[in-house]
């Protein structure tokens, strides 16, 4: 086969072309030797078409916006513990615990250092980070129905993911213990929440 010529690609269904792609994704940012994390760089990667990254992605930030979130949907679980307290604990933990992974941090920072330019991109790329606000607003839900006063969706995104976030993308791990316990405490206390059951009750 001569240099010019393309490696023949086994037809993917919809679902092993995300797979690859995201797979593809996580090793380039992975490899030691910088490799270049373009488009046509993550198609060859991965054995598909860089079109087909197009078509579904439309730009390598919702595609990277996608990564991240498919991955935080994997290693940080929405918990259902019965109290809000309970809940934020539970997800800022396991929020700390996934950034003190590798890929997690590389995952973060990625991102976070490639801001959308046009309209469109930035769109995209909002749309993927929806879907874990959505699930935020689920635990919020929950605790209203239980009788609790769960804090503003920006309250719990700028006290309690912002600080994840920040520390992953800066390289700063966590205290060793009780640093979710911590932020939570400092959401709740801000919120006139005290006390174990995660709030105060509404009458």
């Amino acid at each position: 086969m001569s240099p010019n010529q393309s490696t023949p690609r086994s037809r993917k269904s919809p679902e092993q072309v995300r797979t690859a792609v995201h797979q593809a994704v996580v090793d380039l940012l992975s490899d030691s030797q910088g490799a270049d994390l373009t488009i046509p760089a993550i198609a060859l990667r991965a054995g598909v078409n860089h079109t087909s990254i197009y078509r579904r992605w439309g730009s390598r930030e919702a595609l990277l916006a996608d990564v991240v979130i498919t991955r935080l949907e994997q290693h940080w679980p929405l918990p259902d513990t019965g109290t809000l307290r309970g809940d934020l604990t539970q997800w800022a933990a396991a929020g700390a615990a996934s950034i003190l992974k590798p890929e997690g941090r590389l995952l973060v920072r990625a991102v976070a250092l490639s801001m959308p330019g046009s309209a469109q991109a930035r769109g995209e790329r909002a749309q993927h980070f929806q879907r874990r606000t959505h699930a935020i607003e689920r635990i919020r839900d929950r605790a209203a129905a239980r009788g609790e006063n769960p804090p503003p969706l920006d309250q719990i995104l700028d006290q309690l993911i912002a600080p994840l976030y920040l520390r992953a993308i800066f390289g700063i791990d966590p205290p060793a213990s009780g640093y979710p316990e911590l932020l939570v405490a400092r959401l709740l206390g801000s919120t006139g929440s005290t006390g174990s059951t995660g709030g105060t009750l509404v009458s």
